[in-house]
């Protein structure tokens, strides 16, 4: 199977339409709004993929790999543009929060 992407004008609408959904949710102060990869804020005013802030749409699974997922709404999360660079293809790196000190063990 190719992992080649498509840019059909339904790839555009789904696109668009979340977009959209995110600019919605982080109107609403919802944290679905924010990255999922570093589950900060992201900036809807500027254009997608514009700034390292701005959104970009993230598939959980990646093209490359699973191309038959590109146009699946329920494989797409918000993103920051530089996040998603940085993740490329690969896996996501995993955030398990702040260590424990070294008294509490």
């Amino acid at each position: 199977m190719s992992g080649k992407r498509t840019n059909t004008r339904l790839d555009h609408e789904l696109r668009q339409a979340f977009f959209e959904e995110g600019q919605r949710l982080d109107a609403a102060g919802d944290p679905e709004a924010n990255c999922w990869l570093c589950h900060q804020p992201i900036d809807y005013t500027a254009g997608q993929g514009t700034t390292p802030d701005s959104h970009n749409l993230d598939h959980y699974f990646t093209v490359s790999e699973h191309p038959e997922l590109q146009s699946d709404p329920d494989n797409f999360r918000h993103s920051h543009t530089l996040c998603n660079q940085q993740r490329g293809a690969g896996a996501p790196a995993l955030d398990l929060g702040e260590q424990m000190p070294p008294w509490w063990l």
